[in-house]
């Protein structure tokens, strides 16, 4: 249909234009998106078996919905993305506040101006861009917000009595007429603004301050929630509720690998950073592998969750810190070192809930715990596992590297080296070389002094070395040669 000839109600009537339902368009254009074995939820990963199928079965049965799950799950993603299901362009009543359907009009400016005019009635055309909207609920929100008021301004310009529906000034709901609406964080809504969205959900009429005022609007809400809020701040009322038609549970990410995407995907990174700082494939592995271990964490509140916001943020912080180094080196590039984890850390305090042993310990203690709780889990994929008894007389394939840390007064390793002198550091550590060409002989050149680091720290973590940390960088020791000194 071309809107650019479609002007007035007659020519909108002679070109056959049929009205429907916002919850019948979302209906169809994801059927045909469902034929068409085309992504209706593009950029969202790893809810293919999940929650976009639930999602996809709410829409088909015409369903308000209720996403609920913990912060950082992408639950107002999904539903911005709901947008791409809408008509490109629909037809309203010039002029109209609540987006009235020329072929359907529900308010009284629409109804009095087509009566007026006929088939003359001016029309114009919205994108669907225009059609969503979004409210974060908080405790502050009110009826006349959501649904509207009586306007006294408005009754004072046009001489009107207040028992005149026209002083009315109509809400976020009713301008939203023909749109989504989606509510942020329900809970939070106070239970008194919760019951007056009853009529709307269930018969799609309003009340505002005793006026009889039947307006059937055609809305998709979509609601989202924390399970944290039920018991925090609030809870829904069960007859708003049982007046939502779908519940979809959302999740964290199930593997490193869906992780891994959506941190590449969602990182604020402009492409000259890309290019200077680069980083190999286990050092994005262990980035994913902090946040799951958070999300075992007994110093981590489980109920708040661990948002994917962190992988994004951590990430950022990393590539930061690399890039730093190379500006201050004057490099053109640089690889990403172990080193470089430390730089995430407010990325990570920032983001988690401590529990009461968590904040004795300290948010600092809790980040550097978590970066070696995840060298430890992804360990063995690279090399032999450590054991954490073992005969006194037990050989291990980690003995001469100990052994040339007990022979040696100590490794530091700056921050902010070179990387030349970085490279030329840990190549000096022969042991370590010969562990790496042995059980990583596949590696990339460039990947291989991230995988030395890997391994010191892992022996830190298993108990083999030691590590401190001095003003400038770290500097790595033998357990028994440092316990002595520290003597």
């Amino acid at each position: 249909m071309n809107k650019e000839n479609i002007r007035t109600l007659g020519e909108l009537k002679k070109a056959g234009y049929e009205s429907k339902s916002i919850k019948d368009e979302l209906r169809d254009n994801l059927k045909i998106k469902i034929r068409n074995g085309e992504q209706a939820f593009e950029g969202i990963h790893g809810y293919d078996y999940t929650v976009i199928p639930e999602l996809e079965r709410a829409i088909l049965s015409r369903h308000n919905i209720n996403l609920l799950g913990l912060r950082g799950q992408a639950k107002t993603r999904l539903a911005r993305l709901m947008i791409n299901l809408l008509d490109e362009w629909i037809p309203v009543v010039e002029g109209s506040e609540i987006n009235d359907d020329p072929l359907k009009p529900i308010s009284r400016y629409a109804k009095d101006l087509i009566n007026a005019k006929g088939d003359e009635t001016p029309i114009s055309w919205i994108h669907r861009k225009e059609r969503f909207f979004e409210k974060l609920a908080t405790p502050d929100v009110t009826v006349a917000d959501l649904i509207g008021d009586v306007d006294p301004i408005k009754a004072a310009n046009l001489r009107l009595s207040y028992a005149d529906d026209r002083v009315i000034h109509f809400g976020m709901i009713p301008r939203a007429n023909r749109s989504i609406f989606v509510i942020n964080e329900l809970p939070d809504l106070q239970a008194r603004i919760q019951v007056a969205l009853f009529n709307i959900l269930q018969e799609g009429d309003i009340q505002i301050r005793g006026f009889k005022l039947r307006l059937p609007l055609d809305m998709q809400f979509v609601f989202t929630a924390n399970p944290e809020d039920y018991t925090n701040r609030g809870s829904i009322v069960t007859p708003l509720k049982d007046r939502i038609g779908s519940q979809i549970l959302t999740h964290y990410p199930e593997n490193i690998e869906t992780a891994k995407i959506i941190t590449s995907q969602e990182a604020q990174l402009d492409e000259r950073q890309r290019e200077l700082v680069y980083v190999p494939e286990v050092a994005k592995d262990l980035l994913e592998q902090i946040s799951f271990e958070a999300r075992d964490s007994e110093f981590i509140d489980h109920k708040s969750g661990v948002s994917a916001r962190m992988s994004i943020t951590a990430f950022e912080n990393l590539l930061s810190t690399a890039e730093r180094r190379a500006i201050k080196n004057g490099e053109e590039d640089t690889l990403l070192r172990f080193g470089d984890f430390l730089g995430v850390i407010p990325s990570i305090t920032g983001k988690v809930e401590l529990v009461y042993e968590g904040e004795q310990e300290g948010a600092a203690f809790v980040a550097l715990q978590l970066i070696g709780d995840a060298v430890k889990s992804l360990f063995p994929n690279y090399f032999p596992k450590i054991e954490k008894l073992q005969k006194p007389d037990a050989t291990t394939p980690y003995d001469d590297l100990v052994e040339w840390f007990f022979e040696s007064s100590g490794f530091e390793l700056p921050d902010d080296l070179p990387d030349s002198e970085y490279k030329e550091k840990l190549d000096s550590i022969k042991p370590l070389n010969e562990l790496i060409d042995k059980y990583q002989p596949e590696l990339e050149a460039r990947d291989k002094y991230f995988m030395k680091e890997f391994l010191l720290w892992a022996l830190v973590e298993f108990k083999k070395l030691s590590k401190q940390r001095f003003s400038k960088g770290l500097q790595f020791k033998d357990l028994y040669g440092s316990y002595i000194s520290g003597l």
